[in-house]
């Protein structure tokens, strides 16, 4: 009976010993098939995206020319308005009386100039007498020139088309000062759209010979695309050495004038790129703001490298280093796996899995 539990005892002690081996075996290389893949290198299109400031291509302040009260107001606010048409009247009373003075004073010196230009022709006065009347007959027309231009001041109309801002605290009966501010006023026909690059892609842009590269969209702040494209037209001086960056400008038309002064929204720039390589986003992972993917080769062993993203599309990283062509990357179970362990694993065709990603986002 001893005999028999001692080898009973024997038994139980091998099984457990063969069932760690197994165990320890199994910490080395995981169980199950793992799908990988190899990075596919094409041409696409690549869209940057920019804040922006919306402006209209002629934004005024509207301010009295002279002092005095407000008699008229002959528009409201968000009114289009068309050039030359009369927007407000200042009380011209003082302005009129001051100019038909200088009208009389202009007739006066007229007929005091005649009569003694009349006399000095035969010699009953001098020369110097006409001239010196003359002088006096210029003089008066100056000051009735001066005496119209105030008159005209008293009322400030639209040097251009364009729409009326908000009234500035002025009313009916208001007592303006000479340079108060009135209203504003936009041609919104166009807009001027600005926005900021860094000094990378302000070199892409500056060194390249493509002229679709001037052409970009404006997404609103409803999340719509704005109907015109634009064109990218002037870039500033010189760079803001604070970000980094420098101001572009494209210009929109504004047929339907939806855009208004002040907007905000995102420029959307396309770039086409040439032999990107491009991966799935699903088989990255991150660590401290850095992303990498976990190679694995011929012996399906997993080692881990970091990769560097050029942009990105729909489901898809664009890597402008840390991949070659030839890589092979572990495309899904990521966190089954980690470093220097061994996978069994299937090799999915790059075009497939890109083409999968497009049907999921559809």
């Amino acid at each position: 009976m001893k005999t028999y539990r001692n080898l009973l005892f024997l038994a139980v002690g091998c099984a457990f010993l063969m069932s760690s081996c197994g165990a320890s075996h199994t910490t080395h290389e995981e169980a199950g098939t793992f799908k990988v893949s190899q990075p596919i290198q094409q041409d696409t299109i690549l869209i940057k995206e920019y804040v922006s400031q919306i402006r209209a291509i002629q934004h005024i302040e509207l301010r009295a020319l002279e002092k005095g009260y407000l008699q008229k107001i002959f528009v409201d606010e968000g009114q289009h308005v068309k050039k030359g048409q009369l927007l407000f009247q200042i009380q011209p009373t003082i302005y009129q009386a001051e100019f038909q003075k200088a009208q009389s004073e202009v007739e006066f010196a007229r007929v005091e100039y005649e009569n003694i230009k009349a006399l000095a022709d035969k010699d009953i006065v001098s020369q110097n007498e006409a001239a010196l009347a003359k002088a006096q007959l210029e003089k008066a027309k100056a000051e009735l020139a001066l005496a119209q231009a105030h008159l005209t001041f008293t009322e400030v109309r639209a040097p251009f088309d364009g729409i009326v801002g908000k009234f500035e605290e002025v009313r009916l009966g208001s007592l303006l000062d000479e340079g108060e501010l009135l209203t504003t006023l936009s041609d919104n026909s166009k807009m001027w759209v600005y926005f900021n690059v860094p000094e990378s892609e302000y070199l892409d842009y500056a060194m390249s010979s493509n002229d679709s590269l001037e052409v970009v969209k404006l997404r609103l702040a409803n999340n719509r695309l704005f109907s015109e494209s634009g064109v990218i037209e002037t870039i500033e001086s010189d760079f803001n050495n604070t970000t980094g960056n420098i101001a572009f400008r494209a210009t929109f038309s504004n047929p339907n004038g939806l855009l208004r002064h002040g907007q905000t929204g995102n420029i959307l720039w396309p770039k086409p790129l040439e032999g990107v390589t491009m991966i799935p986003q699903k088989a990255t992972f991150e660590v401290l703001d850095k992303k990498f993917v976990y190679l694995v080769d011929k012996e399906g062993t997993i080692q881990s490298r970091e990769v560097k993203v050029e942009g990105e599309l729909n489901h898809i990283y664009l890597i402008s280093s840390g991949l070659k062509s030839t890589d092979t990357f572990l495309l899904e179970g990521l966190r089954k796996v980690e470093n220097g362990k061994k996978i069994h694993f299937e090799l999915i065709n790059p075009t497939e899995v890109l083409e999968g990603l497009h049907l999921h986002a559809e």
